[in-house]
């Protein structure tokens, strides 16, 4: 996967915005205002892609156990947080996808009932 097909697929799910909110490399995905996936553009420019995804924590440390590529969020709350490295191939196209699907998912969960309502709405 490059970097066009993530940026496709995270603004194919409902309610997400793009933001770059700290700098103009990190690229941050947020469905509606919470982030759930980050990204520096930099470095997929350099082949060493990694993306920031958020993950129940108990299933956080089973992949942290289980994958060399994912390791505790960088910049982020370590329970809730895995950074992946997408460089060596360890993870496939098919399981990010499921790991970006789960990311989203747990972010809606923590959202309002208010901003849940509105979200099925669109």
């Amino acid at each position: 996967m490059d970097i066009q097909q993530l940026y496709e697929i995270c603004l194919q799910k409902k309610g997400v915005t793009e933001h770059f909110p700290f700098d103009q490399d990190t690229l941050v995905f947020k469905v509606m205002g919470k982030v759930f996936a980050l990204t520096s553009l930099l470095g997929w420019e350099q082949g060493n892609p990694s993306i920031n995804l958020k993950c129940n924590p108990e299933w956080a440390e089973e992949l942290r156990i289980t994958y060399d590529s994912v390791n505790p969020g960088y910049h982020m709350s370590k329970k809730y947080w895995n950074t992946i490295k997408l460089s060596n191939g360890e993870i496939s196209n098919e399981f990010l996808l499921k790991l970006l699907d789960h990311s989203y998912d747990e972010v809606v969960k923590g959202l309002s009932k208010k901003l849940q309502q509105e979200l099925a709405t669109l």
